[in-house]
């Protein structure tokens, strides 16, 4: 069977794991490493692609990336080309470095972000590069030490990550430590690198071959729907209901004008409403979490918060969406 072409969406992740042409190293030393993440920190702050996690190995790596403005595609080509032309000259070399296709996921970013954070950061100690959580804190070569403040990479979006954990730094940084220690315990997860809903349905009594499913995707059989090829939910403007149209049924329903909405504030009924739309037009209609966000004056961080705070009320009152429907 050919294989199918990347999914290449802007504002949503991507889950890119790069290997070495026929399993070899791709870092020889501290120096090639080094080289590669000033490549890769001159393309993240250029603003066209966001970091979220990344792991440097010995014959591959992995990086959490979302594209904004420039495809996957142009941003890696311009990191591996590179690269690979710095590797091949300094070791007096010639051909290909890389395997030919990397392998890249789409990844629904509830509830997965964070998973896959720890995930990526936790697999130099997976693979026996560092000797536990202590020595993978002092690991230069990933996105864990630059969380927890013990090495910088510019243009790594640390306070996306860190501000699901807690207002002030030192408290995040306590509250991400642990969550990837317990991380720890639940060995490899397979379920993460492609295809996650239905392997995690395996044993399950639930028909899985009836929910949507590519391999190229992590995600809901509707995240799946979403993101397939021929569906421009994620790119078309003119949604059915507009954000606009959306915004006034959530506060028709929940009792807050859209200028509530919209204007700064925590007051709890008005943050209670703008996660509610902001979960409804993220998950139930395909907007992106940035879009939404703009439209209710969240950053692309505080839209995904209200996102998963949103989905927390929805389940515990689906009368809500129900009144917002009808």
């Amino acid at each position: 069977m050919p294989r199918q072409p990347r999914l290449d969406i802007p504002d949503v992740l991507h889950h890119v794991i790069v290997r070495g042409i026929e399993q070899r190293d791709i870092f020889a030393d501290d120096a090639d490493k080094e080289h590669f993440l000033a490549r890769l920190s001159s393309l993240l702050t250029k603003g066209a692609t966001k970091c979220f996690a990344w792991a440097l190995m010995s014959n591959h790596f992995h990086l959490l990336l979302m594209p904004t403005t420039v495809t996957l595609a142009e941003t890696m080509r311009r990191l591996l080309t590179s690269y690979a032309v710095y590797f091949n000259r300094k070791y007096h070399r010639s051909g290909h470095l890389f395997q030919n296709r990397y392998k890249s996921i789409v990844c629904e970013e509830e509830p997965y972000f964070l998973e896959l954070v720890r995930y990526i950061h936790l697999n130099p100690l997976r693979a026996g590069m560092v000797g536990d959580l202590e020595a993978l804190e002092r690991y230069r070569w990933s996105g864990h030490a630059v969380l927890l403040g013990r090495t910088t990479l510019e243009g790594q979006e640390t306070e996306a990550v860190l501000s699901r954990f807690g207002k002030s730094r030192v408290r995040a940084q306590r509250g991400y430590r642990q969550f990837v220690a317990d991380g720890v315990a639940t060995g490899r997860r397979d379920d993460l690198i492609g295809g996650g809903l239905k392997r995690s349905l395996l044993g399950c009594g639930t028909n899985r071959d009836s929910i949507a499913y590519d391999e190229r995707v992590l995600g809901s059989g509707d995240f799946v729907e979403m993101v397939s090829p021929g569906n421009d939910r994620i790119e078309r403007g003119n949604r059915s209901p507009s954000l606009t149209e959306l915004c006034q049924k959530v506060c028709s329903a929940t009792g807050v004008t859209p200028e509530q909405l919209r204007s700064p504030g925590k007051e709890r009924t008005v943050a209670r409403a703008r996660a509610i739309f902001c979960c409804l037009a993220y998950k139930k209609y395909g907007y992106t979490g940035k879009a939404a966000g703009q439209e209710v004056g969240l950053s692309p961080v505080g839209a995904s918060l209200a996102v998963r705070r949103g989905w927390e009320i929805l389940q515990r009152e689906p009368e809500i969406e129900g009144s917002i429907e009808n």
